[in-house]
């Protein structure tokens, strides 16, 4: 089972984080610098597992990362895991959200993201997890046929479009109040021998 997924970026700033078992928010951040510290020091031409920090399960656990540009990616599993496994669904995952390696996950990237970058993490951060979650739910692989999990995101994105996307909502709201028939708001209320007078509201 998946115990957390971090993505960090080499100064050691959390990008994504996402823990399939409860931790408080303090020891999160612990266990986010005691990861980021393990596979920072590293080389790159060494192994791509080594044994969980203390904070999150020491040698019961597994930490495998991968490495690209400015980004670390890291998936922290139990023994029923398979290392290559993980590292392949790692490659995958990153091949089509964040890294141009392969020319076929390239254009599906540019068709998303248009030249994807450590930015597109911060401020596409729903699509990112949206991808997450057709891969990963629970601490468990769901997914890992990529044509099944761009046709997924391609169906979502068509569904923001139809609605207009979160950022026209607002907008659609206010809208909405704009186009409503209110019948005319009295000026006086009398309730027995008390008279409230109602101030004039400015139009939208």
């Amino acid at each position: 089972m998946i115990k957390a997924i971090l993505i960090f970026n080499n100064h050691g700033k959390p990008r994504l984080i996402r823990f399939y078992q409860y931790f408080a928010e303090d020891m999160q951040q612990q266990i986010i610098r005691e990861t980021f510290h393990l596979v920072s020091k590293r080389d790159d031409n060494v192994c791509n597992f080594l044994e969980g920090g203390s904070l999150i399960g020491g040698s019961d656990y597994k930490l495998i990362y991968r490495h690209y540009a400015t980004l670390y990616f890291v998936f922290c599993v139990d023994s029923s895991e398979s290392e290559l496994g993980i590292l392949d669904l790692i490659q995958v995952k990153l091949n089509y959200s964040v890294v141009k390696e392969k020319p076929v996950f390239v254009e599906t990237l540019d068709k998303c993201f248009e030249n994807v970058c450590e930015l597109d993490l911060i401020f596409h951060m729903d699509k990112v997890h949206y991808i997450l979650q057709e891969v990963v739910m629970g601490g468990m692989v769901l997914e890992t046929n990529m044509n099944e999990i761009v046709a997924q995101v391609e169906v979502q994105n068509r569904m923001e479009k139809s609605e207009g996307g979160l950022s026209a909502a607002p907008a659609r709201a206010v809208s909405a109040v704009k186009n409503m028939n209110l019948p005319e708001i009295p000026r006086n209320i009398n309730i027995g021998d008390i008279n409230i007078k109602v101030p004039s509201l400015s139009p939208f």
